[in-house]
């Protein structure tokens, strides 16, 4: 995708499924978060988070993945896994400043 990723294009597929490509992982977007940021009028988008549900127990390593979204199209994004309390799950955070 050439033109820079904003909150509007993730917000379709929020409670969709994301397939790591060639790997086993499935997610579910749980929401794309749209913090207010002081000084971000300025930047050229707006930041945003894209927080992500998936299993507990077998954990996405941190990096960048090619994320398919199930009958959409894919994303290359930085995934990280992040402080999960709710232990039946594991969070996983793609952030864009």
């Amino acid at each position: 995708m050439a033109e820079p990723l904003t909150p509007q294009h993730f917000l379709p597929y929020v409670e969709k499924t994301f397939r790591v490509a060639g790997g086993h992982h499935a997610f579910i977007l749980a929401t794309v978060d749209t913090p207010p940021m002081p000084g971000s009028a300025a930047a050229s988008r707006q930041p945003f988070n894209l927080i992500f549900r998936g299993p507990a127990g077998d954990v996405l390593v941190e990096g960048i993945y090619m994320l398919e979204v199930e009958g959409g199209p894919s994303f290359e994004l930085y995934v990280m896994p992040i402080h999960t309390p709710d232990r039946t799950r594991q969070d996983y955070q793609s952030a864009f400043n």
